[in-house]
């Protein structure tokens, strides 16, 4: 297969780092669909937009079967997440539950959704989008246990599937500055210059740097690399950081 036969979905794509995934993946030649509540405010004619919002199950179900049936889909990035930060005393089931369901519960249904033709066409490449976060952080209590169970997801899918020519992998991005990252932390404030300070290599992640590990993990050529994750932190998973 060229690179123009592959077909990619990147959830969460309209904004952020899954609009950089998208046009970096657009930029290779791949067929990209993007699933998100919204659509991209710019074009291309291998870009497909299916809006969707990825916390409702039922609607995360159907979307995932149509796209399986019109496409031939040989990458799924599963980008999309939210934060919803909370200390432990004001977290509330419904925040764990709805976490739970765009960071584990679409990953499946999309997966599953996919995977039998991935299986067809003994190939295929699955990225689930963790955080350095899983590691724990102040406020994180839902976020943190649901980044941090795709990593047990990815591990075990990779067992699976790994004879059938399909790798699973993880990316645990750092402080990314993206509007996700902004609601959390103010633009320009002397938290932000504290937090870049506070990494290793001293500036804050951008969402290019997530689009290059992206790209690796999905490389066709990197056929011996499976249930890996890796940490684009700027070395904050080696040390303590405070958002």
């Amino acid at each position: 297969m060229t690179q123009a036969q592959y077909t990619a979905i990147v959830t969460g794509g309209s904004t952020g780092i899954g609009e950089d995934i998208c046009r970096k993946m657009l930029e290779q030649g791949y067929t990209v669909i993007s699933m998100a509540r919204n659509v991209l405010p710019w074009t291309h004619e291998r870009l497909h937009c299916v809006q969707v919002d990825l916390l409702d199950a039922v609607a995360t179900e159907k979307a995932a079967k149509d796209i399986a049936e019109r496409f031939e889909v040989t990458h799924f990035i599963h980008n999309a997440g939210v934060i919803w930060p909370a200390l432990l005393d004001e977290v509330k089931l419904e925040d764990l539950q709805g976490l739970t369901q765009i960071h584990l519960g679409a990953a499946l249904q999309i997966t599953q959704a996919v995977v039998p033709g991935m299986r067809e066409r003994h190939f295929g490449r699955i990225v689930l989008m963790s955080s350095r976060g899983a590691l724990g952080l102040q406020t994180r209590t839902a976020y943190a246990a649901t980044k941090a169970g795709m990593l047990g997801m990815a591990r075990t899918w990779a067992l699976e599937l790994a004879d059938q020519g399909i790798t699973v992998n993880v990316i645990a991005p750092g402080p990314i500055t993206t509007n996700m990252f902004y609601d959390v932390v103010e633009a320009g404030s002397e938290r932000e210059a504290k937090l870049a300070a506070a990494i290793p290599v001293k500036r804050l992640g951008r969402a290019d740097d997530i689009s290059r590990a992206t790209l690796f993990f999905s490389d066709p050529e990197n056929s011996f690399i499976t249930g890996q994750t890796l940490y684009v932190c700027g070395g904050a998973s080696v040390g303590t950081l405070t958002i």
